[in-house]
């Protein structure tokens, strides 16, 4: 029994839409600029600004490299107590329609990769004697949406009153 997909024959199994070969940290930094002091200052668990973006890019055919981006920065007062930057990325094959592409890569890989980068930052704000940093789910589907909207806009010609 042969297994290859082949187009002449609809009746031979088709590759999953999405398989992640493998996923890594690709780039990632961690900073307490104020420690050891900062320990002493912090009463409660810091204020958290999250900044997570997504990209993808081709590597060939229907091979790409889908990554997921975060910048976050923890406060205590005026003090910044820590930086985690995050490059978290995952090479997956694609066998989708072309309409379907970019929203595979930037929705449905993300969400996959999502909890195993969360789970890095968890560990590493915890293991530097922060609280952990435990993530919420992220709305792919919205950060999506956003993009489309924004590149929509910058898109038009400005309108002059």
């Amino acid at each position: 029994m042969n297994t290859n997909a082949d187009a002449s024959n609809p009746e031979a199994p088709q590759p999953p839409p999405v398989v992640i070969n493998g996923q890594y940290i690709k780039d990632f930094s961690f900073e307490a600029p104020h420690a050891p002091g900062i320990f002493a200052e912090i009463k409660s668990p810091p204020e958290v600004l999250i900044n997570i973006d997504v990209k993808a890019d081709r590597i060939q055919d229907n091979v790409f490299e889908s990554t997921l981006l975060f910048h976050i920065e923890g406060q205590v007062g005026e003090k910044k107590a820590f930086i985690v930057e995050l490059t978290y990325c995952g090479v997956v094959a694609v066998h989708v329609p072309n309409e379907h592409l970019q929203p595979v890569l930037l929705i449905e890989v993300p969400r996959r990769l999502f909890p195993f980068a969360r789970a890095i930052i968890s560990d590493v704000t915890r293991d530097s004697g922060f609280p952990p940093l435990m993530i919420a789910p992220v709305d792919f589907v919205s950060l999506y949406r956003q993009r489309m909207e924004e590149l929509a806009a910058s898109a038009k010609p400005e309108q002059m009153n």
